[in-house]
This record gives structure tokens, sequence and C-alpha cells, in this order.
């Protein structure tokens, strides 16, 4: 059974490009989310940000959108460190939704 996530949103913040001592890009930031949702028969606002990380080209991908501009993002979810067990997306699909005519994927986990 495959887990993942789907999420779109603004890119609230992106660090500069990193790279793993084995020379992979790794690229993080936070992706802000908002909508409008019926729970219980009652309309809640949703509001979250959550961390994103994105290796290889992924990478790329990510340090390519623009900040505040609005991304589709499919991964799976897994604690940032040991030590810390906050929650971070990892990204196995990115898909720009501005700025291209249909929306299409444009890097896909191969």
């Amino acid at each position: 059974m495959l887990n993942c996530i789907i999420i779109s949103g603004q890119l609230a913040e992106r660090k500069a490009l990193r790279y793993t001592p084995a020379g992979i890009p790794v690229s993080e930031g936070r992706l802000q989310h908002n909508s409008s949702l019926i729970e219980n028969g009652v309309q809640r606002l949703v509001e979250v940000e959550i961390a994103v990380v994105a290796l290889g080209e992924n990478a790329r991908w990510l340090q390519a959108a623009p900040l505040g501009g609005q991304l589709k993002v499919t991964g799976f979810l897994a604690a940032r460190s040991l030590k810390s067990r906050a929650p971070v997306l990892h990204v196995n699909t990115l898909e720009y939704l501005e700025g291209n005519e249909n929306g299409s994927i444009l890097q896909e986990e191969g």
C-alpha cells in the first residue's frame, strides 16, 4: 500500500540549495495551505504551514518555484530527525499551479 500526502498551497519560505556529502542537491522550505472545508456539517477554515524537503531533481524544481507561488506537492511525511519528531513533507512530485497553462506536472518520481 502506497501512503502519500497531497497538499497545495503557497511557497512561503525556501532556503538556499545545499548538497549532501554525496553531492545530492537538497532544497528545504515551507508550504502554506489555506482552504475552507465542511467538518461535521459546519464550514471550517483550514490554515496550516508545513516544512517540505526535496532531493535530487525535485530540489532543483523547488528552487525554481517563486516565493508566494502556488504549488501542488505529493510526497510522504517523516520526522525531521531522530531528535525532532516534527513532521516534514518529503517531495515525490511537484506541480506549479501558476504560470503554466494547464498546470501540468513538471517532475515526477520515476
